[in-house]
């Protein structure tokens, strides 16, 4: 008896959130609530487009070459090197107005800015696909806009996705789980 008088009110919270913690975790075990374990549709390759706009380089050559590996940072956390699948670069451009009412604008190299280039990099990965339809790479659900970084000997940029292709066939061997997908589609079909 003398040990209920000793309990206060603090302590009472303490048991019923302990109490929660356990009802929580027994459901969890027992699949009545969701983990994003049971979110995953599916693992499948799927491609980056990123945009780089005005990049500043007063050198010749592309900084992105086709087949080579960039290293990416989603949201100012590191993740791995990609391979590119494909790059398109241009001069920044301006655009001039006409007096042709069917073309009312023509698209000039902008001069006043002569080293400056907008950049289209494509990377290759794998993805888990959500039930929602997203894509998660890296614990991060890419979308159009967000923020991306890549890093390579010469240069570190930061662009956005301007595009994200799920692609049902494996296009590349960067991660082993791609090849189990597979494997395990083909033995279904």
């Amino acid at each position: 008896m003398e040990f209920i008088k000793k309990i206060k009110p603090f302590d009472y919270l303490i048991i019923a959130l302990i109490l929660i913690g356990l009802i929580v975790g027994y459901c969890t075990l027992k699949g009545k609530r969701s983990t994003s374990s049971n979110q995953i549709e599916a693992t499948v390759n799927v491609e980056l487009e990123i945009y780089l706009r005005g990049v500043n380089t007063t050198s010749d050559e592309p900084l992105f070459k086709k087949d080579e590996e960039t290293f990416i940072t989603i949201r100012n956390v590191p993740y791995t090197k990609l391979k590119i699948k494909d790059v398109k670069y241009d001069k920044r451009k301006t655009i001039v107005p006409t007096i042709n009412p069917k073309k009312p604008y023509i698209l000039i190299n902008d001069d006043t800015v002569p080293y400056q280039y907008d950049y289209l990099v494509k990377v290759v990965d794998s993805a888990k696909i959500t039930k929602d339809g997203d894509a998660v790479v890296g614990g991060n659900k890419v979308k159009i806009g967000l923020p991306i970084t890549l890093e390579g000997a010469k240069y570190k940029l930061n662009g956005v996705i301007s595009n994200v292709i799920a692609s049902p066939e494996p296009t590349n061997n960067v991660h082993e789980d791609l090849d189990k997908h597979t494997k395990i589609n083909q033995d279904v079909h």
